[in-house]
């Protein structure tokens, strides 16, 4: 059977998509469709569903994917390590949303890099759930992190941490509101205060205002800026108010420069899991960084 095929059939699997495959392969979707058939009449067996939007596997199709590609994703690795026996260092590929990825996986996963002949070499990807998803499951990826557990087999999700989300501003707006006023009033006693958020629709503030007040914000956002520092940077310098995750603030709360406005008694939370391809776990720099990171995540909470 032609490697080839089966490189294109895994991508389409993971894709969902003949269109988007043929992107992820730099071929022309006519191509993939061609090839696609081609595997097809060799195996006697229709491998996908044609649907309106994308394709779905047969039984058949799954099964030829949860075999083939844990082994295609391991000529991968052998051919982007090389064959140079002087060259211990295998290539770890990490996607995750900046803020977690940059604050903490990285400086864990760090202990690991190096020439120990255990170690590997760090590569990073910075993107949303929905990016970093779409990214492991189509190979460009090993390891990824998501606040989005994934669907399907062929994608393994584990939960890593949870994260709690305060609602911080500079102390001048917090003795605006006055001593107690939130905790009466509620929402209400937050409608004139600007507010920072990383986009728009206000993820952060919405999730928050559902969770604590059972409403949504009334205020559209005064500073929207698509990193989490840059939105503590601009909450510190007295831009507004903004929802953040506890992690990320804890210094400037030590330090006084943003204060919690309100301490609920079950404060929002959410889950950030570690996915990998299923079965890449066989591969022993992805399962070492992997057990590192829960490792580590287990401190996290």
């Amino acid at each position: 059977m032609d490697l080839a095929l089966l490189r294109t059939f895994v991508t389409v699997h993971r894709a969902g998509s003949f269109t988007r495959a043929a992107a992820l392969l730099g071929l022309s979707q006519p191509a993939v469709t061609s090839q696609i058939r081609t595997l097809e009449r060799q195996l006697g067996r229709p491998l996908f569903l044609r649907q309106a939007r994308g394709v779905t596997p047969t039984t058949i199709g799954d099964e030829l994917a949860h075999k083939a590609a844990p082994h295609l994703d391991a000529l991968v690795e052998i051919t982007e390590t090389g064959l140079d026996e002087d060259s211990s260092l295998r290539t770890l590929h990490l996607a995750g949303p900046p803020e977690f990825t940059a604050e903490r996986a990285l400086p864990a996963l760090t202990a690991l890099t190096g020439h120990d002949g255990q170690g590997f070499a760090l590569r990073a990807w910075f993107g949303t759930a929905e990016e970093t998803l779409e990214g492991l499951a189509a190979g460009h990826h090993d390891l990824a992190i998501s606040t989005a557990r994934p669907r399907g087999a062929l994608l393994t999700a584990t939960p890593l941490c949870d994260e709690e989300h305060v609602l911080v501003a500079a102390p001048h707006w917090a003795s605006r509101i006055g001593p107690g006023k939130l905790r009466r009033k509620g929402a209400p006693a937050l409608e004139n205060l600007p507010v920072v958020e990383v986009h728009e629709s206000l993820p952060f503030v919405a999730r928050y205002w559902a969770a604590v007040f059972d409403s949504v914000p009334a205020a559209s956002g005064t500073v929207v800026v698509p990193d989490l520092r840059a939105v503590l940077s601009c909450a510190v310098a007295g831009a507004g108010l903004a929802v953040l995750p506890h992690y990320l603030c804890t210094s400037a709360l030590a330090r006084g420069d943003v204060v919690s406005l309100l301490d609920p008694a079950v404060p929002p939370l959410r889950t950030y899991f570690l996915v990998v391809r299923t079965g890449t776990l066989a591969m022993p720099h992805i399962a070492r960084a992997h057990e590192w990171l829960l490792r580590a995540g287990g401190a996290w909470g």
